[in-house]
């Protein structure tokens, strides 16, 4: 609210809920809350910083079928929609899609601001609506079971060879060389 934005909704979800409360959940919210306020675009950051799991934005973006413009770089407006330009494994890749669209944003779309002080003392006056997924409609139960966690095993410590015959002549020994 502090960088701008004129009104706040603060979904609610009961501290016993969390641990189970998952992207899809998230991405229903969000579709219900993008039908209900008629948003043409729904901006999402990539990845969650508690489980990594970068479903949100695509799970959004197929429950409202909307196109998706994911791991979006710059954005820019045109008659006919966005023009998005994506990070891709082998590059950049330019997509041209309609509105309404669901962006999800790669670190290097913006320059971050800062709140200032005045600003965050404007928002302390502006609307926060409070609901929780029920207010919505969206059922919260898990559709996903932890069954196990676990640490990676321990690797080997790696070996110091003396030249490319030795490190050959190991790989022999080792079974990874056919010559």
């Amino acid at each position: 609210l502090a960088m701008g934005a004129d009104r706040g909704i603060h979904i609610d979800v009961p501290a016993d809920q969390m641990a189970t409360f998952q992207p899809i959940h998230v991405s229903k919210i969000l579709a219900k809350l993008a039908e209900q306020e008629k948003a043409d675009i729904v901006m999402l950051g990539k990845l969650a910083i508690d489980d990594d799991s970068n479903q949100a934005a695509q799970m959004t973006a197929s429950i409202l079928n909307w196109p998706q413009g994911v791991f979006a770089s710059k954005i820019e407006k045109t008659d006919a929609g966005l023009e998005v330009v994506r990070e891709v494994d082998g590059g950049l890749e330019t997509i041209r899609i309609n509105l309404p669209a669901v962006l999800s944003a790669d670190l290097r779309l913006n320059e971050p601001r800062y709140a200032t002080l005045p600003n965050i003392m404007k928002a302390k006056k502006k609307k926060v609506v409070k609901m929780t997924p029920a207010d919505l409609g969206v059922d919260t139960t898990p559709r996903i079971q932890i069954v196990t966690v676990e640490d990676p095993p321990v690797r080997e410590a790696g070996q110091t060879v003396a030249d490319v015959d030795d490190l050959v002549g190991k790989l022999k020994d080792k079974g990874f060389s056919s010559a």
